[in-house]
């Protein structure tokens, strides 16, 4: 199971995008408090659009429940990272994997690094930026996991085959 941490999120908008994120792939939502926006944010709503509704999500009040309620693999993307996100493997899909993100303005502390700074990862990019926005580094987080996993009950097509332009042969 691909699970994605929000640790502290700032930005309804990108929760919003993140949601969505986790209803296409399947993945679990974790947030950790405090938030800074509701969850009946319209911003929140318009960047999941409809599908909000079908993602799923856990709220906790610290990191400490976070981590007392899920067991598995836990995985940092953060500017300490000194691996890339594609250098740990992911392949097996009877484990609980834990993709942990930071609050748009300051990340993870380091004091709750410390313990996991072998499991500490960066997106790779260029010097003109800091770091990716977090909604892009979940989705490309998201997806390398997937992808090493060959996309376990995820389709290859378009639901609906009538909306199809071409049909292969």
């Amino acid at each position: 199971m691909i699970n994605i941490v929000l640790f502290e999120p700032e930005i309804p908008a990108n929760t919003g995008n993140i949601m969505r994120t986790c209803v296409a792939t399947n993945s679990h939502l974790h947030l950790i408090k405090p938030l800074g926006f509701s969850l009946e944010d319209k911003y929140i709503k318009r960047c999941g659009v409809n599908y909000i509704d079908k993602c799923v999500y856990t709220v906790y009040e610290n990191i400490d429940e976070f981590f007392k309620k899920n067991k598995g693999e836990y995985y940092f993307l953060t500017r300490y990272g000194h691996k890339p996100h594609s250098s740990f493997d992911y392949s097996d899909v009877s484990k609980n994997y834990y993709f942990i993100f930071g609050k748009e303005s300051t990340g993870i502390p380091k004091e709750i690094l410390r313990p996991y700074i072998h499991r500490c990862m960066r997106i790779p990019m260029s010097d003109n930026v800091r770091a990716l926005n977090v909604s892009n580094a979940v989705a490309i987080m998201t997806y390398e996991a997937l992808r090493q996993q060959e996309y376990p009950n995820l389709l290859f097509d378009e639901p609906h085959k009538s909306k199809m332009f071409i049909e292969e042969d």
